[in-house]
């Protein structure tokens, strides 16, 4: 009986290896998560998000294309500049000031405002004090520009936290009403980490710009500030260009 049991034992197992084998499952195809996705789960404040991130892209193209250099303080009006201070020409270096606008001329024509010639230097104090009071104006100016990046960069984190806060509140909720199945707590936490990163995405990129801006406009502003003090000094007679000189 045993040997009869063995047997039957031994051909079941032959004929279930010679047999095809069960057919295996079909892979599930993994889902493919887009932007738009992202967008959508983190809830109503990626809304707000994106209206930081589109404020932060204008202020920056905004600031790429006017604090330059270039824009504030052209090369060429300081050469032509340095030529009417050298002939105390003031009448064709407040035309030539009004004529190019820039940070460079405005603060310049509101020194040339203050020339006295019957005063000691050219009335140079007054001078001085009426670019310097320019340039501040001009300073605060561009910086109100600046500033909006770094308000951006402050608040998107701070939005992307009050999401995070929704988002926990919301899996807790779950949690109370005893509904912990995990695709029933993703919804909470997804919209949780979401927003996140959302805030994160927009608040670094606009931390950089600040400070870059920010560096970017103080150098130029010390750059007007030196070339502007050496053309008043030059116009008051303090400082002689080479190859200048009395002629009898």
């Amino acid at each position: 009986m045993i040997r009869l049991l063995l047997a039957f034992l031994i051909l079941t197992g032959v004929s279930l290896i010679a047999g095809e084998a069960p057919p295996e499952p079909e892979a599930v195809p993994e889902r493919t998560v887009s932007l738009l996705d992202y967008y959508n789960d983190g809830g109503w404040m990626m809304h707000v998000l994106l209206l930081c991130s589109v404020g932060t892209i204008a202020v920056a193209v905004y600031c790429f294309t006017q604090i330059t250099r270039k824009k504030m303080a052209p090369a060429a009006l300081t050469e032509s500049m340095s030529r009417h201070m050298e002939k105390r020409d003031v009448t064709h270096a407040y035309e030539l000031c009004q004529s190019n606008p820039s940070s460079f001329s405005e603060v310049l024509s509101s020194a040339l405002l203050k020339v006295n010639f019957e005063r000691d230097r050219a009335n140079k104090e007054s001078m001085m004090e009426a670019a310097g009071e320019a340039l501040d104006q001009e300073e605060t100016r561009y910086m109100l520009w600046v500033n909006y990046l770094n308000v951006f960069a402050t608040l998107a984190p701070m939005i992307g936290l009050l999401g995070t806060v929704v988002g926990m509140i919301e899996s807790f909720q779950q949690l109370e009403q005893q509904r912990s199945q995990p695709e029933e707590l993703a919804g909470g936490i997804r919209q949780a980490m979401v927003t996140t990163a959302g805030g994160l995405l927009v608040g670094i990129p606009s931390m950089f710009f600040y400070f870059f801006f920010r560096d970017k406009l103080t150098a130029i502003i010390s750059h007007i500030q030196k070339h502007t003090s050496f053309m008043i000094d030059v116009l008051s007679g303090e400082v002689k260009l080479s190859g200048s000189g009395s002629e009898d």
